[in-house]
């Protein structure tokens, strides 16, 4: 039947393809197939029970019966009624048992599901109640002439029948509303892992940059500074302006290819620990001198935590450009079990200034430990310094392993 195809994703796989052409409108097909099997099923039926031959007012009554299913999607409480109701006439009137009663469990289903319980139930309910007073009661005053009371047997066997025709609806409507809350939930799922993919680009994205741009900034600025009294350091500073904007764009077109076609392996590795020394290169190209410290086993470390230790570093490395009056940090990577620990070092003071920061690179390296279940710890030292401490735990070497986005977007 058409309303046992609910047009939802998420139900069972015999529903694919299944609705009929006409469920934009009105359910033709479906009533016209129900009201013929009524019919002709009828006029089987009618052989040996002995009641009153089918006429035209018992074709008008099985027609009103299964005629007025059209309305079940769009008025299933007048259906389910109606339908009761004509079926009810239809038995007062002598008429014999057959497939009528098929009609009333469609209506009946079609209310239920669409959430008209009661409605349903009243209409059922109705109906046996009025088959009991015709059947035991009323049958004296009603045709054919000599009919008896009907036995008790039948009338369990057509209560078992209102029970189970409820059931059958009840559950139908249960699995209906788990199969909708199961596609809501997907969908849910869907757009958080669409929203964690743009975090992590963006996050991705704002690392790149930040630092490539302030090591830019800070040979741009000593190339201005130094163009007419020593023009052969100032084309070193261009050089350098050169290679590190190179970088940037090269790792900038590796996340928007990522970003372009989901699911495609990347043109290059993510990157981490190993590329340490590239990061001391751009740090002393922009004045800074870098010193790198490690302790432990790096072989045990994951791609998601060297990715993110990798990006913490780059990041606090790029402070120390844009915000500090030392021109050395010291870098310290400890290798412990389970668990990466980073320190992150310079002298100071910090000097208030700016190199086109956005102001959330502590924000950013909060997040990116967070994601791992780790801790930053980052601030002023006792001698006028500044430390960034990290530590971000792990389960063991993973790649397939990517750490679940933070709520809140970093730019």
């Amino acid at each position: 039947m058409d309303e046992l195809h609910p047009p939802r994703r998420g139900g069972p796989p015999w529903r694919s393809g299944a609705r009929s052409r006409t469920a934009a409108g009105l359910p033709w097909v479906s009533t016209a197939v129900l009201l013929v099997f009524v019919m002709v099923g009828t006029g089987f039926a009618e052989e040996g029970q002995g009641r009153r031959p089918l006429d035209l007012a018992a074709r008008l009554l099985l027609l009103v019966a299964v005629g007025v299913l059209l309305l079940r999607r769009r008025r299933p409480v007048v259906a389910v009624a109606t339908t009761c109701a004509a079926t009810l006439v239809y038995l007062a009137a002598g008429y014999p048992y057959g497939p009528v009663f098929a009609a009333v469990a469609v209506g009946c289903f079609s209310a239920i599901v669409a959430g008209h319980r009661k409605a349903a139930w009243w209409s059922l309910g109705g109906l046996w109640a009025g088959h009991v007073l015709v059947s035991h009661w009323l049958y004296r005053w009603l045709p054919p002439d000599g009919d008896r009371a009907a036995p008790w047997t039948q009338q369990g066997f057509i209560t078992a029948w209102v029970v189970a025709v409820v059931a059958a609806a009840e559950l139908l409507r249960v699995r209906r509303e788990q199969w909708a809350a199961t596609r809501a939930e997907r969908e849910a799922a869907e757009r958080r892992r669409a929203d964690e993919e743009r975090l992590r680009m963006a996050r991705e994205l704002h690392d790149v940059l930040a630092h490539s741009i302030s090591v830019i900034n800070v040979q741009a600025g000593v190339g201005l500074a130094l163009l007419d009294s020593d023009p052969e350091q100032a084309r070193t500073a261009l050089t350098t302006i050169k290679g590190a904007s190179k970088e940037a764009l090269d790792e900038v077109r590796q996340v928007l290819a990522n970003l372009r076609t989901p699911g495609d392996a990347p043109t290059s590795p993510a990157p981490g620990l190993d590329r340490l020394p590239e990061l001391v290169e751009q740090a002393a190209a922009a004045g800074l001198t870098v010193t790198v410290g490690s302790e432990g086993d790096s072989a045990a470390v994951p791609p998601g935590a060297a990715l993110a230790a990798f990006r913490i570093v780059q990041e606090a490395l790029t402070n120390v450009v844009r915000h500090s009056g030392s021109r050395t940090a010291e870098v310290h990577i400890g290798y412990g079990s389970g668990r990466l620990r980073l320190r992150i070092d310079d002298a100071g003071p910090a000097t208030g200034g700016d190199a086109g920061g956005s102001g959330n690179g502590l924000v950013g390296m909060r997040e990116r430990a967070a994601a791992l279940g780790g801790t930053i710890e980052a601030g002023p030292r006792p001698d006028g310094g500044f430390r960034v401490m990290a530590e971000l735990p792990f389960t063991g070497p993973d790649r397939d392993r990517r750490p679940p986005a933070p709520p809140e977007e970093t730019t």
